[in-house]
């Protein structure tokens, strides 16, 4: 039994050894098919793809040289192309090249046959002209010099008949249009004007003021005119004193100390420092703002201050007893009108217009010309060249380049010509009239003069058999140069030469 219990188990233990050993071969055996089942299956599919790729391959290969043939093809044809365009190329060549040279020679023949036409014509004109010679007489010279006088008279009076149409037609439609547009700026511009001279008048309250004012020993007037730079005239006059002085501020602030002294009634020569200072200080104020206000009112922008204080010193300064600030004022908007009119520059018209004058505001303090001195200020303040430039030709002294120039000069012609705005003794008027005339009268040819329209305009009529047309032109340029030489005047005069010939028979 002992035998049975331990041979079982080994038995049972050998058979289990024995069974898996079987189990295990065949499942390896099993493994190993499927191994090999996947490795033929990989294969398989591998020579497919392989046959796959090489058919791939041919048909590329095939595609890439049909496109090489037929690229091949193109370049072969384009270039059979060039050639043929080559070819044709050099056939018109060579056919403008024979063209060419048969036109050479046609040109060889003509210029030979024009030279012998040439030759014949000159031989023809020299026999003609040896033929007139003979028949009048006149060598070919004088014969030439006879025929350019016949043509210059005719062509003279054709073009002196054309000049004077041109003229005259230019002339009425410029004048309608110049007096339209000057009407109008007259009208929307008329204002009044203040005249002032070179003595102003201070009313008293009594005649005994006026000792007082002279003071002890006459230092209290002494004091006054020392400081204020002026003369105070102490005449007959009842309850006035005169102050003379041709600078307008100082007769102002000596106007004004007067008035305060008398007011107050304490009048010494302490008073009268302390009140000329103060007058100083309210004119200064004065001057300032009203160069403000001007501009203000002309809508003009970007002023130095210092300008605008020189702008407003024009409200003391008078020319031909015109307030000179609002003759500004009025050429600046007569200006602006014109130019905008005649569609120029409206702010540089305008600028010009109203500092054209500015010079006249220090020229009793600096030397020169307002003109010169107008240019030095405002090129001093930077001012744009074409307002300085339009500023400085209002008086012709320098030639004008610009419209805004032109514009410029005749608003400061019309408003200071216009009726009412400056005056002048009627001994200087008359004995001006009376110079433009005798001027006139003075040129050869002349017949009768007369000066018209206050003097801006002398009338010359000439003897028509001794000045013809074109002398007539010459005459008035002489006149006006003589004029400009010898006479002083305001603005411009205008010199008409005319020349009237007059034909009369009776018809019976």
């Amino acid at each position: 039994m002992e035998i049975l219990i331990i041979v079982v188990p080994i038995i049972t233990l050998l058979g289990g050894l024995g069974t898996g050993y079987f189990i295990r071969k065949k499942i390896a055996l099993k493994q190993k098919e499927s191994a090999e089942f996947d490795a033929d299956k990989i294969i398989g599919d591998a020579k497919i793809k392989e046959k796959e790729i090489i058919i791939t391959a041919k048909d590329q290969a095939l595609k890439i040289t049909e496109e090489g043939k037929k690229e091949e093809q193109e370049r072969k044809n384009k270039i059979a192309h060039l050639e043929n365009r080559l070819e044709k190329r050099e056939e018109f060549l060579d056919s403008k090249l024979n063209e060419i040279e048969k036109n050479r020679k046609d040109l060889e023949i003509r210029s030979k046959n024009a030279q012998r036409i040439k030759q014949e014509l000159t031989n023809i004109k020299i026999k003609q002209l040896e033929t007139l010679e003979k028949v009048a007489a006149l060598s070919k010279e004088k014969a030439k010099e006879v025929l350019l006088e016949m043509v210059e008279k005719d062509m003279q009076d054709q073009v002196i008949a054309r000049i004077e149409k041109v003229k005259r037609v230019t002339k009425e439609k410029a004048d309608v249009e110049a007096r339209n547009i000057i009407a109008q700026a007259i009208q929307r511009q008329s204002q009044s004007q203040a005249s002032e001279t070179t003595t102003t008048v201070v009313a008293l309250p009594s005649d005994e003021m006026k000792g007082r004012i002279i003071g002890r020993e006459g230092r209290n007037i002494k004091k006054l005119e020392e400081m204020t730079g002026v003369e105070i005239v102490v005449d007959d006059t009842p309850e006035a004193i005169v102050i003379s002085g041709f600078n307008p501020i100082r007769r102002h602030v000596a106007k004004m100390t007067l008035e305060k002294l008398i007011l107050d009634g304490r009048i010494h020569p302490a008073r009268i420092e302390e009140k000329i200072e103060e007058s100083k200080r309210e004119i200064a104020k004065s001057i300032k703002e009203t160069g403000e206000n001007t501009v203000y009112d002309l809508g003009i922008a970007d002023f130095d201050p210092k300008l605008v204080q020189l702008l407003g010193r024009l409200k003391y300064r008078t020319s031909y007893g015109q307030n000179v600030l609002q003759h500004s004022v009025e050429v600046a908007n007569l200006s602006a009108i014109i130019a905008e009119e005649l569609g120029a520059n409206v702010s540089v018209a305008k600028r010009a217009g109203i500092m054209h004058d500015i010079g006249k505001a220090v020229d009793h303090e600096v030397e020169g010309t307002h003109i010169e001195i107008g240019r030095n200020i405002l090129q001093k303040f930077k001012e744009s060249p074409e307002v300085i430039h339009a500023m400085e030709c209002h008086h012709d002294d320098v030639e004008p380049r610009t419209v805004e120039a032109v514009i410029v000069d005749a608003a400061d012609s019309i408003s200071g010509a216009r009726p009412g705005a400056r005056k002048d003794t009627y001994e200087n008027y008359i004995k001006r009239l009376e110079e433009l005339e005798n001027i006139a009268t003075t040129f050869k040819g002349v017949e009768k003069s007369y000066a018209i329209q206050a003097g801006r305009e002398v009338r010359v009529f000439v003897i028509p058999n001794e000045i013809d047309d074109l002398a007539s032109l010459k005459l008035a340029k002489n006149i006006a140069e003589k004029i400009e030489s010898e006479l002083k005047y305001p603005g411009e005069i205008k010199v008409n030469v005319i020349r009237e010939t007059r034909a009369i028979e009776y018809a019976r």
